[in-house]
């Protein structure tokens, strides 16, 4: 059945909604995070004839193109606010007409040193590039290792060494280019990530790169020596070859930078622009003020694609999830997502509950995903969710096993899967959903996504409801201690199931807004399919791997 949502022409009038209030405070939060250490580190970039970080992504992105912005919110919340977006600038950009990943330092924010989730955002962006088969430009302006907190940083399976791992294996065996300018310091254990790349820029007179800075060659071996003598761009590409071009300044080296990508092979041309565009407006009234209310998930899918038609899959079987074949952007995808409020039965049955998985939807979904992986659709996963159905009736359709085959299927399917949270990401229903621990491309979420094992009340019932009953049933007043510590419960979750909670601390790429879902859904799907498969893990070594 081909269904037209709603989405694509209904008006309500502007108001106050929770998705207005929380893009609004979300998109305060990142324009300041966007000022990294503030307009006088920025002034002395600028004395020091370097541009800052966001220039050079600025300079080196196609003129129009949007910079898809990885992790800008991780560490906002630590450190005293000292580490904006943790000194490092990642995500999908587009280069001469061909997507990238971008890893540019922030040298305004503690010199553009290592914290430890400095180390997390970095190799998640390798991840991307390494999933996506597309190149990755490294900009690099850094003092190195944050000491104070080097005990984040270097050691552990997923400290610094990592980065030069996933450098090794995309330069030997999977072959995804990549490009270092060197624009600042590369210091100390730093330096072996351009080292490891396939070409090296440096810019004259404001670039260095070495193991040991002039202070440290002093203290070590009492030889007294200038930087740019020691590791500056015109020693390392005309004394010790370890770069590759010695540029002028940081718009040359910006223009070099575009011009290696463009001797790139190019990429595969994939959708294209909707001549009539979904109305996004109305989304911001569409999602109740209380999360726990309904809505129609198809007036919100109407949103996101193109004409808003959804060619649904078994459309009058387990109405409580959505699965059918959509276009974004001229792109084909699997689409997946959970529906809300009361579902009425077949005859004779009872109603189920939207955002709850059963046994049917679950054996529905896998059926689905692998159809999908057999013909190479990429999938999308729109989470509302809430978990898989319990009791006794479930027990006995078998809800275990139909869920095991659900998250079997999704975790298994070699083609690309992105996810969108727009309202609960909860419980076991949430990995069935393409969690972040089975490896999505993407993950994004609106202001609105609230992720966690339950809601706060159903944790609070979990824990205290013996003395809630017991407190009601006798008519009295709960103790005090356990009051406390049920509200501080109720806080403790509202924080925690907080979008910026979870971007902060990486559970999810970026925080997107209704009116961006559309764009920022087609650029991912661009990227990830650059890579016909499979998309399992964060990457995986092509049969023919050899050592030339």
């Amino acid at each position: 059945m081909t269904r037209t949502a709603s989405g694509g022409g209904r008006k309500v009038e502007s108001g106050h909604s929770r998705l207005r209030e929380t893009v609004a405070a979300v998109r305060e939060l990142e324009q300041r995070l966007r000022q990294g250490g503030g307009s006088e580190r920025i002034a002395r970039q600028h004395k020091q004839g370097k541009l800052t970080a966001r220039e050079r992504i600025e300079g080196l992105c196609d003129p129009g193109s949007r910079f898809l912005e990885i992790g800008l919110l991780v560490a906002y919340d630590q450190y005293d606010g000292a580490a904006p977006a943790a000194a490092v600038i990642t995500g999908v950009g587009i280069v001469e007409g061909r997507s990238v990943v971008i890893v540019a330092n922030d040298a305004t924010v503690k010199a553009g040193s290592w914290w430890p989730e400095t180390i997390k955002k970095m190799l998640r962006a390798q991840e991307i590039a390494m999933r996506c088969r597309i190149p990755i430009l490294y900009l690099v302006d850094s003092a190195g290792v944050n000491l104070p907190y080097q005990g984040g940083v270097f050691p552990g399976q997923y400290g610094a060494a990592r980065l030069f791992y996933y450098n090794s294996i995309m330069r030997r065996y999977l072959r995804v280019p990549q490009i270092a300018a060197v624009m600042g310091q590369c210091v100390a254990g730093g330096a072996y990530l351009p080292a490891l790349s396939d070409v090296i820029l440096m810019v004259k007179g404001t670039s260095f790169m070495g193991l040991g800075g002039p202070n440290l060659v002093k203290g070590a071996t009492g030889q007294s020596i200038d930087g740019e003598t020691l590791g500056g761009a015109v020693t390392h590409t005309e004394i010790s070859g370890v770069a590759h071009y010695a540029v002028d300044d940081d718009p040359s080296c910006l223009t070099k930078l575009r011009e290696l990508v463009a001797m790139l092979p190019a990429q595969q041309t994939l959708g294209a622009t909707s001549d009539h565009e979904p109305d996004t407006e109305h989304l911001y009234d569409l999602l109740p003020s209380d999360h726990r209310m309904s809505y129609d998930m198809h007036d919100l899918l109407g949103a996101l694609v193109d004409d808003s038609r959804i060619d649904e899959f078994q459309p009058a079987l387990a109405r409580e999830i959505i699965c059918g074949d959509v276009h974004i952007r001229g792109i084909g995808v699997g689409l997946i997502a959970n529906q809300r409020g009361l579902i009425k039965g077949r005859e004779g049955e009872k109603p189920r509950f939207g955002g709850i998985l059963y046994a049917e939807s679950a054996e529905k979904v896998a059926f689905f995903i692998e159809r999908c992986d057999r013909q190479r659709i990429p999938l999308l996963f729109v989470q509302d969710v809430s978990g898989f159905m319990v009791g006794p009736e479930a027990e006995h359709e078998g809800i275990i096993r139909a869920g095991a085959r659900f998250v079997e299927a999704m975790a298994t399917a070699r083609v690309p899967k992105i996810v969108l949270t727009v309202n609960h990401a909860s419980g076991a229903g949430y990995y069935a959903m393409a969690g972040q621990g089975f490896d999505p491309d993407f993950i994004f979420s609106w202001p609105t996504g609230r992720m966690g094992v339950m809601e706060g009340e159903s944790a609070i019932q979990a824990v205290h409801g013996p003395a809630l009953e017991d407190a009601k049933r006798r008519g009295k007043t709960l103790d005090p201690e356990v009051a406390g510590a049920v509200e501080e419960m109720r806080e403790d979750y509202e924080h925690q199931l907080d979008a910026r909670y979870a971007a902060a601390r990486g559970f999810i790429d970026t925080i997107v807004a209704p009116e961006d879902t559309r764009d920022v859904l087609a650029m991912a799907l661009r990227a990830s399919l650059q890579n016909p498969g499979p998309h399992l893990g964060a990457f995986v070594l092509p049969s023919t791997a050899t050592d030339t």
